[in-house]
């Protein structure tokens, strides 16, 4: 491995490193959305989703286009969302594990 590999993979989890961008990504798995479904999806207030929407954006995790006055956010790729949902069964099995 490249040292330039380790670190672009370090920015990704970076930008994964937070509950409430991977609740987005598992929604936008669904299909495209606007900031305000995603705030009412989350039920939290829309500066916050625009914030952690600006950071998948500069992680290249997703995208935006415009659609009449509102923005629409979908999925840049989906083997993210993958490793997403990956992550979340491992933490279950895991948990799972523990309590036996």
């Amino acid at each position: 491995m490249h040292h330039d590999e380790l670190a672009a993979a370090e920015e990704l989890f970076r930008a994964l490193g937070n509950r409430v961008r991977l609740a987005v990504l598992v929604k936008l798995r669904e299909g495209p959305r606007c900031v305000h479904e995603l705030a009412d999806y989350l039920g939290v207030r829309q500066p916050l989703v625009s914030q952690h929407l600006r950071t998948l954006r500069a992680a290249r995790l997703v995208r935006a286009q415009r659609h009449g006055t509102e923005m629409q956010y979908s999925l840049a790729d989906e083997h993210v969302t993958q490793l997403v949902a990956d992550a979340i069964t491992h933490t279950g099995e895991a948990r799972e594990t523990e309590e036996q």
